[in-house]
């Protein structure tokens, strides 16, 4: 299979995989808009052309929402992509808050490629809650979601200068437009 097939397919599989499940924001959209996201942001912001790092992030959050298996990724798309899938997963079996402290923890310890997918998860994460806050959330939790994102963020600098300035200003129009909410 070439490379653009693969791509292709698991852009196929992530929207199987996905299907029925939407974003947590009020406007409810479908979830595979996620990690579509989160490839176009590293091919086209962050200049990422490497073709197993752009499966890996339509696929990450595969196994800790849906849950697919390690090897059934690997399996069909190899064991680097499969590596990169794993560094940004997260344990779902320990509570929120350690997952949470675990990703700030971990963030420096990532591969440069899992850096740039975690990044990129990030900026979709914010921009998302910024755009769509969760119907749920008061404006504090909101703003706390996005101080964690910049705690995680501080550990991932130095992987892809492009998408480190986009997360930036994702975090800043979040702070703008919840300090406005609240006033």
């Amino acid at each position: 299979m070439n490379t653009l097939n693969k791509l292709v397919h698991a852009a196929s599989f992530a929207a199987q995989k996905h299907t029925g499940q939407k974003r947590k924001g009020e406007e409810g959209e479908p979830y595979i808009n996620h990690p579509l996201e989160v490839a176009n942001l590293l091919a086209n912001v962050g200049g990422v052309d490497d073709a197993d790092v752009l499966i890996a992030a339509i696929l990450h959050d595969t196994i800790e929402d849906v849950g697919v298996k390690l090897e059934e990724i690997r399996e069909i798309w190899g064991e680097r992509v499969a590596g990169f899938v794993l560094e940004v997963t997260d344990d779902k079996s320990l509570p929120k808050p350690e997952r949470k402290r675990l990703q700030v923890e971990h963030a420096p310890h990532l591969s440069t490629e899992a850096k740039s997918i975690k990044l990129a998860d990030k900026i979709s994460n914010v921009r998302d809650i910024t755009r769509s806050p969760p119907t749920h959330w008061e404006i504090e939790r909101c703003v706390a979601y996005v101080d964690w994102g910049r705690e995680v963020v501080a550990g991932l600098r130095g992987a892809n200068p492009e998408l480190e300035t986009i997360f930036d200003e994702a975090a800043k129009l979040a702070y703008e437009k919840f300090k406005n909410l609240g006033q």
